[in-house]
């Protein structure tokens, strides 16, 4: 009987099985971006094909006592399309970056998508009933004749099977020279931020035309440069404060009230590093991805390459928590 080959066998079979799945999964279809609406009832994913598919929260029922907490697909619509820049020769992906859900006002759901350039507004609706009977136009759409046309229908509502449609209410475009890394609706509901390597813009959700550049890091000379922005957000109730992370692992919070131009922080939160730990790949590791303020406002967590921490806007030399996510072994 032949005896187990040990740990060079197994690794020799995952790669088998990991080879398999990546030749069956297409480069289009790996998702890129994540965002729970916020009830948490809809998930919308993005992926590098430049869908959005939004996923919904089922009911627990009587039938189904346990089914509370699955998301089966609710939409499915392509958001951003490949372009290509004639200008700077310069191909720009589908790939949504971000996704972010607006808070609810009625029945239909509005979100925004971004790839690297542009960003849209997209309208979620139900539609259940159809209108039949019209006076100009026949059952199949078709205009009638109107010498044809004897008497005066009033039209009605009949129900028809559930229908999920996907919108454009607004593009917003030609505004960012390096890839958009981050949107953020802010809490008074009319506006939102987008920002990208070097800078940071305040849009209005109902002008697409011009935007107002709240940030901007770019050195006069590019030699210069010593650090990008990673993320930014908005706070979830002061309409005037957000926050942006850089490569280097600070995190700037800034005041509108201020300036137009947000070039100077209000604070600056940053956690000492042990010289002694210091090595090559420090800064790589220090670079934060995202940054999310809690539901009160009063803590964010940030993303870095080994860690989650978890700040208190009132302390900004140190986080009061940090999760090690991986495991050091640089």
């Amino acid at each position: 009987m032949a005896g187990v080959g040990g740990g060079n066998d197994f690794q020799w079979c995952f790669s088998q099985v990991k080879g398999a799945i990546d030749e069956d999964v297409a480069e289009a279809d790996i998702i890129s971006t994540v965002e729970f609406n916020f009830s948490g009832d809809l998930l919308a994913t993005g992926d590098k094909g430049g869908r959005v598919v939004i996923f919904q929260r089922e009911q627990e029922s009587k039938n189904r006592p346990h089914s509370r907490g699955e998301y089966n697909v609710y939409s499915t619509f392509q958001s951003h399309e490949p372009e290509f820049d004639y200008l700077k020769s310069l191909e720009i992906e589908e790939k949504i970056n971000k996704i972010r859900w607006l808070p609810q006002q009625n029945a239909a759901h509005f979100l925004l998508s971004t790839n690297d350039k542009t960003i849209k507004l997209w309208k979620i609706s139900e539609r259940d009933k159809r209108a039949e009977g019209y006076n100009l136009k026949d059952d199949d759409g078709r205009l009638r004749d109107p010498f044809r046309i004897t008497s005066l229908r009033v039209p009605i509502l009949k129900p028809m099977d559930l229908m999920v449609e996907a919108s454009p209410r607004r593009i917003f475009a030609n505004a960012h020279t390096y890839h958009i890394n981050s949107i953020s609706v802010n809490s008074d509901h009319e506006t939102y931020l987008s920002a990208d390597d070097l800078r940071i813009n305040l849009w209005h959700l109902e002008i697409t035309d011009r935007s107002f550049n709240i940030v901007d890091i770019k050195p006069a000379n590019m030699e210069e440069l010593t650090e990008v922005i990673t993320a930014a957000e908005f706070h979830p109730h002061q309409c005037n404060v957000f926050v942006y992370s850089s490569s280097k692992g600070t995190i700037r919070l800034c005041d509108m009230r201020d300036a137009a131009l947000c070039d100077r922080h209000s604070k600056f939160f940053e956690e000492p590093e042990d010289p002694s730990s210091r090595s090559f790949f420090s800064e790589i590791i220090s670079s934060i991805s995202d940054v999310k303020f809690s539901h009160s406002g009063r803590y964010m967590m940030t993303r870095d390459y080994l860690s989650v921490k978890v700040w208190d806007l009132n302390m900004e030399n140190r986080p009061v928590e940090t999760y090690q996510v991986c495991k050091r072994n640089i």
